[in-house]
C-alpha cells in the first residue's frame, strides 16, 4: 500500500515528494482555514466573541515555530515559543478560561495532521514519523508555554487585588 503512494501523485506518475516541513509552509493559509472552521463548530470556544484576526493572529508565528522545530537536527534544543508566550498572555487578556486554550491546542494538532493526510502522496515517508512526534512535542510545548505566561499574568492581577 504504501509503495504504492509514495512518489506518486494519484496518476501513477512520480511526484514531488516534500518534507512535512515544506508541506505544513505551503499549506499554511488552508491549515488555518480549517482550523478556524472547526472552532467555529465549537460552542465552548466561540462563546468569547472574537473576529477573525483575534483568533487566527497567533497561527502563522506558532506554526513557523513547528516547521522551524522540524528543520532543527534531533539533538539540537529547540527554543522555546515567543509566540506561545504571547498567545497565553492574549488569550487571557480576551477572557479565555485555560480549557479553551488546552482545546485550541488540540484542534491545531488534528487540523496539522488532517493536512499531512491530505498531502499524502507528497510526503516524504521515511521522516514522517519522527515529524510527527516532533509536532506533538513542540505543540505540547507550547501549549506549556501558553499556560505558564496564562498562569503569570492571572498570579499579577491575584497580586494587584491584593
Amino acid at each position: 500500500m504504501i509503495k504504492s503512494v509514495v512518489g506518486t501523485n494519484g496518476s501513477g506518475t512520480p511526484g514531488a515528494v516534500q518534507s512535512v516541513a515544506d508541506i505544513l509552509d505551503r499549506e499554511l493559509k488552508p491549515l488555518i482555514a480549517d482550523w478556524l472552521a472547526r472552532v467555529e463548530k465549537e460552542p465552548d470556544l466561540t462563546c468569547i466573541p472574537l473576529n477573525c484576526e483575534e483568533r487566527t493572529g497567533h497561527l502563522p508565528r506558532l506554526l513557523h515555530d513547528v516547521t522551524a522545530r522540524l528543520r532543527l537536527d534531533a539533538e539540537t534544543k529547540a527554543a522555546i515559543s515567543q509566540a506561545a508566550a504571547h498567545h497565553g498572555d492574549l488569550r487571557r487578556r480576551q477572557g479565555y478560561p485555560v480549557e479553551m486554550l488546552i482545546e485550541e491546542s488540540r484542534l491545531l494538532q488534528v487540523c496539522i495532521f488532517s493536512r499531512l493526510h491530505k498531502n499524502v502522496r507528497n510526503l516524504e515517508f521515511t521522516k514522517l514519523l519522527p515529524d510527527v512526534v516532533t509536532i506533538a512535542d513542540e505543540v505540547d510545548a507550547q501549549l506549556k508555554q501558553q499556560m505558564q505566561h496564562f498562569k503569570a499574568a492571572d498570579a499579577g492581577l491575584m497580586a494587584k487585588l491584593k
